[in-house]
């Protein structure tokens, strides 16, 4: 059995923006990049996806691919309506101060993979 997202958030202290009741969801792998075309033909579903942008497409495409969750690095703030679509679609988004390349190496070094 892979990590939960709940045990990603304890172990690497990121914030819980919404979604707060699907942090029992399992992790399948990670995927990092900006580019949402991007991510929308090479992440796999019930991925963890590492980003900066903040828009209400993320949602979109997780809901889309259907991925663990969205983790939006470097203290981004995220667009309220950003929130409330994410809630409506029941995507969770964690928040970290951390960078992307740092975010992602620590998500490795837990067992994530691609």
């Amino acid at each position: 059995m892979g990590l939960k997202l709940k045990q990603v958030v304890e172990e690497l202290d990121l914030k819980v923006l919404t979604g707060e009741k699907l942090l029992n969801r399992e992790i399948k792998g990670g995927y990092t990049s900006d580019l949402l075309s991007w991510v929308m033909s090479h992440a796999k579903e019930g991925s963890l996806w590492v980003t900066v942008q903040s828009h209400q497409n993320i949602v979109a495409i997780a809901s889309l691919l259907d991925l663990a969750g969205i983790i939006v690095a470097e203290g981004v703030n995220v667009e309220p309506k950003t929130r409330e679509k994410s809630e409506q679609e029941k995507v969770c988004i964690l928040t970290t101060d951390k960078n992307s390349f740092e975010i992602s190496g620590l998500l490795y070094k837990l067992g994530i993979g691609s």
